[in-house]
Protein backbone atom coordinates (compact mmCIF):
# COMPACT_ATOMS: atom_id res chain seq x y z
CA UNK A 1 0.00 0.00 0.00
CA UNK A 2 1.76 3.55 -1.16
CA UNK A 3 0.12 6.70 1.01
CA UNK A 4 0.62 10.33 0.17
CA UNK A 5 -1.91 12.10 2.04
CA UNK A 6 -3.04 11.02 5.87
CA UNK A 7 -5.42 12.54 7.59
CA UNK A 8 -4.78 11.92 11.97
CA UNK A 9 -7.67 13.56 13.76
CA UNK A 10 -6.93 14.45 16.97
CA UNK A 11 -9.16 15.07 19.98
CA UNK A 12 -6.74 16.14 23.22
CA UNK A 13 -7.35 12.33 24.67
CA UNK A 14 -4.08 10.19 25.15
CA UNK A 15 -4.22 8.34 22.38
CA UNK A 16 -3.58 11.13 20.26
CA UNK A 17 0.27 10.88 21.13
CA UNK A 18 0.29 7.22 19.96
CA UNK A 19 -1.91 7.25 16.41
CA UNK A 20 0.59 10.60 15.70
CA UNK A 21 3.86 8.45 15.70
CA UNK A 22 2.27 5.55 14.45
CA UNK A 23 0.57 7.94 11.06
CA UNK A 24 4.72 8.91 11.25
CA UNK A 25 5.73 5.31 10.58
CA UNK A 26 3.15 4.93 8.14
CA UNK A 27 4.28 7.72 6.21
CA UNK A 28 7.59 7.23 6.22
CA UNK A 29 7.93 4.57 3.41
CA UNK A 30 6.39 6.76 0.49
CA UNK A 31 7.21 10.19 2.23
CA UNK A 32 3.44 11.04 2.59
CA UNK A 33 2.04 14.22 3.60
CA UNK A 34 0.43 13.89 7.08
CA UNK A 35 -2.20 16.48 8.44
CA UNK A 36 -3.52 16.68 11.72
CA UNK A 37 -7.18 17.55 12.42
CA UNK A 38 -9.18 18.91 15.78
CA UNK A 39 -12.74 19.77 15.13
CA UNK A 40 -14.12 22.42 17.50
CA UNK A 41 -18.15 21.59 17.41
CA UNK A 42 -19.98 24.26 17.47
CA UNK A 43 -23.42 24.06 19.19
CA UNK A 44 -26.67 24.46 16.94
CA UNK A 45 -27.73 27.81 18.77
CA UNK A 46 -24.89 29.38 17.74
CA UNK A 47 -23.46 30.46 14.32
CA UNK A 48 -21.06 27.99 12.17
CA UNK A 49 -18.34 30.53 12.42
CA UNK A 50 -19.45 31.80 16.08
CA UNK A 51 -16.07 32.51 17.49
CA UNK A 52 -15.38 30.18 20.90
CA UNK A 53 -12.11 31.56 21.82
CA UNK A 54 -11.37 28.97 24.80
CA UNK A 55 -11.87 25.52 22.55
CA UNK A 56 -9.84 27.49 19.53
CA UNK A 57 -7.05 27.92 22.24
CA UNK A 58 -7.68 24.81 23.41
CA UNK A 59 -7.75 23.47 19.97
CA UNK A 60 -4.74 25.13 19.10
CA UNK A 61 -2.86 23.45 21.94
CA UNK A 62 -4.36 19.93 20.71
CA UNK A 63 -2.62 20.88 17.27
CA UNK A 64 0.77 22.09 18.31
CA UNK A 65 1.20 18.82 20.64
CA UNK A 66 1.10 16.38 17.56
CA UNK A 67 3.34 18.64 15.70
CA UNK A 68 5.58 18.14 18.49
CA UNK A 69 5.12 14.58 18.69
CA UNK A 70 5.50 14.56 14.83
CA UNK A 71 8.65 16.47 14.79
CA UNK A 72 10.05 14.18 17.64
CA UNK A 73 9.33 11.03 15.22
CA UNK A 74 11.68 13.17 12.34
CA UNK A 75 8.36 14.06 10.27
CA UNK A 76 6.70 17.12 9.75
CA UNK A 77 2.43 17.36 10.01
CA UNK A 78 0.25 19.98 8.46
CA UNK A 79 -2.46 20.96 11.34
CA UNK A 80 -6.06 21.82 10.61
CA UNK A 81 -8.53 23.50 13.46
CA UNK A 82 -11.95 23.56 11.82
CA UNK A 83 -15.44 24.26 13.60
CA UNK A 84 -18.33 22.09 12.69
CA UNK A 85 -21.71 21.03 13.71
CA UNK A 86 -20.26 17.37 13.89
CA UNK A 87 -16.90 16.34 13.60
CA UNK A 88 -17.12 12.72 11.81
CA UNK A 89 -19.02 15.13 8.32
CA UNK A 90 -15.94 17.97 8.72
CA UNK A 91 -12.98 14.92 8.87
CA UNK A 92 -14.68 13.12 5.70
CA UNK A 93 -14.99 16.59 3.96
CA UNK A 94 -11.69 17.59 4.73
CA UNK A 95 -10.58 13.55 3.49
CA UNK A 96 -12.11 14.66 0.60
CA UNK A 97 -10.49 18.08 -0.08
CA UNK A 98 -6.97 16.82 0.25
CA UNK A 99 -7.22 14.08 -1.07
CA UNK A 100 -6.19 11.85 1.66
CA UNK A 101 -6.12 7.88 1.14
CA UNK A 102 -5.53 6.87 4.44
CA UNK A 103 -7.50 8.65 8.02
CA UNK A 104 -5.64 6.97 10.97
CA UNK A 105 -8.09 8.04 14.43
CA UNK A 106 -7.85 6.90 17.49
CA UNK A 107 -9.45 5.99 20.46
CA UNK A 108 -9.85 5.62 23.86
CA UNK A 109 -12.19 3.14 25.92
CA UNK A 110 -15.12 4.32 26.38
CA UNK A 111 -18.26 2.73 27.57
CA UNK A 112 -22.12 3.43 27.90
CA UNK A 113 -24.30 1.51 29.78
CA UNK A 114 -21.68 -1.00 30.97
CA UNK A 115 -20.21 -1.62 27.16
CA UNK A 116 -17.80 -0.89 25.18
CA UNK A 117 -18.52 2.30 22.68
CA UNK A 118 -17.45 3.45 19.75
CA UNK A 119 -19.10 6.53 20.20
CA UNK A 120 -20.53 8.73 16.56
CA UNK A 121 -17.62 9.86 15.01
CA UNK A 122 -15.69 6.79 14.46
CA UNK A 123 -18.86 4.82 12.98
CA UNK A 124 -19.67 7.69 10.60
CA UNK A 125 -16.11 8.09 9.30
CA UNK A 126 -15.85 4.18 8.46
CA UNK A 127 -18.95 4.20 6.84
CA UNK A 128 -18.39 7.50 4.78
CA UNK A 129 -14.65 8.14 4.40
CA UNK A 130 -13.59 8.05 0.61
CA UNK A 131 -10.35 6.21 1.33
CA UNK A 132 -8.92 3.08 3.64
CA UNK A 133 -9.02 3.84 7.86
CA UNK A 134 -7.28 2.64 10.27
CA UNK A 135 -8.67 2.73 13.86
CA UNK A 136 -5.55 2.44 16.76
CA UNK A 137 -7.14 1.66 19.88
CA UNK A 138 -4.65 1.98 22.77
CA UNK A 139 -4.28 -0.93 25.23
CA UNK A 140 -6.27 -0.07 28.97
CA UNK A 141 -5.06 -3.26 30.67
CA UNK A 142 -7.66 -5.45 32.46
CA UNK A 143 -10.57 -2.34 31.91
CA UNK A 144 -13.17 -4.75 30.26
Amino acid sequence: MEFQNIIVPVNGSAVDEETVKLACRMAKPDKAKLFAVHVIPIDRTLPLDAEVESEVQKGEAILDKAENVAKASGSSMDTDLLQAREPGPAIVDLTKERGADLIIIGIDYKTRFGQFDLGNVVPYILKNAPCRVILYHQYVGDQG
